[in-house]
């Protein structure tokens, strides 16, 4: 039997969060986090376009670099969404030995926590996650959701 994942909802007003890695699911990821008041640093040798708008506006900090052991200091949470399988795994072991919460966008294995799909309204928050990770339950539970409360935003991951 697979494990649950507890969902837990948590005020991350003024965290920070270390994003490593500049493409499409680090911007998705971020632009989720965003909407609930963290501070965001992303490092990547490459970053997409949308994430220079995202730092002219003061919403992001960017380091156009290459990852380096040491980066995840001070960070509440981490995000590792980089597109090589090998820094995201020194990012997880760097969390792990500093005990930061850290998600692997390309490993469940080396996941401290997922992302769910967010359905947001004005006044609820909601959050779906399948335990056998059926992306297709998700979604057709995330459509329902949206036509009952004809949802005007939706924050996926």
């Amino acid at each position: 039997m697979k494990k649950p994942y507890f969902p837990m909802f948590v005020d991350l007003s003024g965290r920070q969060v270390t994003v490593v890695g500049g493409g499409s699911v680090a911007l998705r990821r971020s632009e989720t986090l965003l909407y609930f008041g963290v501070d965001i640093k992303v490092i990547a040798p490459e970053i997409r376009s949308e994430f220079y708008r995202l730092d002219s506006e003061g919403k992001v900090v960017l380091c156009n670099r290459e990852y380096q052991e040491g980066d995840a200091k001070g960070a509440d949470l981490v995000i590792a969404a980089s597109n090589c399988r090998e820094v995201n795994r020194r990012v997880y072991e760097e969390c792990q030995k500093a005990h930061i919460p850290v998600n692997t966008a390309d490993d469940r294995e080396l996941c401290d926590f997922y992302f769910p799909s967010v359905v947001l309204t004005e006044d609820i928050v909601i959050g779906l996650n399948s335990i056998d990770h059926d992306p297709k339950k998700v979604k057709e539970a995330r459509k329902i959701i949206e036509n009952v409360f004809d949802n005007e935003r939706d924050y996926r991951s």
